[in-house]
């Protein structure tokens, strides 16, 4: 069988793909992860997935190895909007991002150093319902998600700020959609039911 590798040293990715329960590795790929000028939310998305991929995939050449890249871009009125490394721009975030859709766009890349390549996006809308400014800041405090697109984690306390969630891969908010993943696995041969 072909050797796994994820592009990525999110834990939260990691964490879901094992849910698959596929030996993988795991490297970081030297990506730039700057939105290129009037670039929009879904193609940065895209775009990184793919030079993640193929960042670690360069290193693997000759080698029978899949990569797995992924990235996700939070969509404000069509503005993309990143991980927020620190508090103050988390809360800012979730301020700009009350009452509001916001739109989750992930992207996923599997590719092999010989080329072969299969690739896939998922598109979440959340609705976030509207907060005050103690509630924000309340949340940020409990749950510190300055390592997520769009300043919550959904999977934990972040469900509270929502209204609703559109989505067809529950996974995906998560970071890594793991229907569509599971089915580029599949292409690619990987044993999976």
């Amino acid at each position: 069988m072909s050797q796994l590798v994820l592009a990525s040293t999110s834990r939260y990715r990691r964490e879901l793909l094992q849910r698959l329960r596929l030996p993988f590795a795991q490297a970081r790929p030297e990506v730039d992860e700057t939105p290129l000028p009037g670039e929009a939310p879904r193609a940065l998305a895209v775009r990184l997935a793919l030079a993640k991929a193929h960042a670690v995939a360069q290193t693997l050449a000759g080698s029978d190895t899949w990569v797995l890249g992924s990235d996700q871009v939070a969509d404000l009125d069509g503005t993309p909007l990143g991980k927020p490394g620190e508090r103050a721009a988390a809360v800012a975030q979730l301020q700009a991002m009350a009452g509001k859709t916001v739109y989750f766009h992930t992207a996923l890349c599997l590719t092999h150093p010989d080329g072969r390549s299969f690739h896939d996006a998922d598109l979440t809308a959340v609705r976030v319902r509207p907060l005050t400014h103690n509630e924000i800041e309340r949340y940020v405090d409990a749950e510190q998600p300055l390592d997520c697109a769009g300043s919550f984690k959904s999977e934990g306390l972040g469900i509270a700020l929502f209204d609703a969630i559109e989505t067809r891969d529950p996974t995906a908010l998560i970071g890594l959609p793991l229907i569509a993943t599971a089915r580029l696995l599949r292409q690619a041969g990987f044993p999976l039911p």
